[in-house]
């Protein structure tokens, strides 16, 4: 049942959740070594699990880290524009792709917690969605579980797509147990399959932004609330983040702050109830 693709999610959970790279290279020798014995006790034909390219997706997630802002798109119209072509791109045309996109984006959320999300989840009386399940790959095909840090959270819908949502809760016979979105067939969506049926990087190439990733819009999402002014617990809160260093690196640095503090140290050197700052005379040579 371990595939190759259960393999390289494995290991980008393991990156994710920050273990070292000899945790990764060791843990990927001893995967190697069980699935060399396993063909040789002929349980399977043979190998077919070949994780290449993780290391340079260890130095892209420490970069990701370092400074997640510079991931996410600039403004509103680079998101209505990129919702827009990816839906033109697909076979189909269909609408829903755009809607996932958005929604994403606005929520600061994963594409496998917006398929998980549920016409019940939704409270559009207070305008809130409690994120409680993620749709992900597993042996059988895609299921349900619960979020990355076990625990639900509760995100804001801002106006600006609650129509969207509305539209979609209609589309879902408002039947509190049905999806809110869904593939062209009925069925879960997944990064892969929205990448695939949206084309998604010659899109993404074509208008400028070869770096975007799908879950750049969940650093899009975080970055927008961040300048927004969200204060730094609640931004924690909805990004679901267990620690508060990682939210930081979503605040925008303050420049102008950070001079004028320099300001107020050289002021109070220099003041009577300070520690006397007192210049030193150059001796004369």
């Amino acid at each position: 049942m371990i595939t190759a693709g259960i393999a390289d999610r494995a290991v980008s959970g393991w990156i994710s959740d920050g273990c070292s790279r000899s945790s990764v290279k060791n843990s990927l020798a001893a995967l190697s070594r069980i699935m060399d014995q396993a063909v040789r006790d002929e349980v399977i034909e043979r190998n077919r699990v070949e994780v290449t390219g993780w290391q340079r997706q260890y130095d892209r997630y420490e970069d990701e880290l370092d400074d997640p802002r510079s991931l996410a798109l600039p403004n509103w119209d680079a998101l209505d524009t990129l919702a827009d072509a990816l839906v033109i791109a697909s076979a189909d045309q269909y609408p829903v792709w755009g809607d996932v996109v958005k929604f994403a984006a606005c929520t600061a959320s994963r594409i496998g917690e917006v398929s998980g999300c549920r016409v019940h989840d939704i409270d559009t009386e207070q305008w809130i969605w409690t994120l409680r399940r993620q749709t992900s790959p597993g042996p059988g095909g895609l299921k349900d579980k619960g979020t990355k840090g076990k625990r639900s959270r509760r995100i804001p819908i801002i106006e600006d797509i609650r129509p969207m949502v509305l539209a979609r809760i209609k589309a879902a016979g408002e039947k509190p147990d049905a999806r809110l979105f869904v593939g062209p067939r009925g069925g879960r969506i997944q990064t892969g399959v929205l990448r695939k049926a949206t084309h998604w990087p010659d899109v993404v190439t074509k208008l400028g932004y070869e770096h975007l990733r799908r879950h750049d819009l969940r650093h899009t999402g975080l970055t927008w609330l961040a300048d927004a002014g969200v204060p730094l617990h609640r931004l924690q809160q909805i990004a679901g983040h267990t620690d508060p260093r990682i939210t930081e690196r979503y605040l925008h640095p303050d420049i102008e702050s950070l001079q004028a503090d320099g300001v107020r140290l050289s002021i109070h050197l220099r003041a009577p109830s300070g520690p006397k700052l007192v210049p030193k005379l150059r001796a004369v040579q």
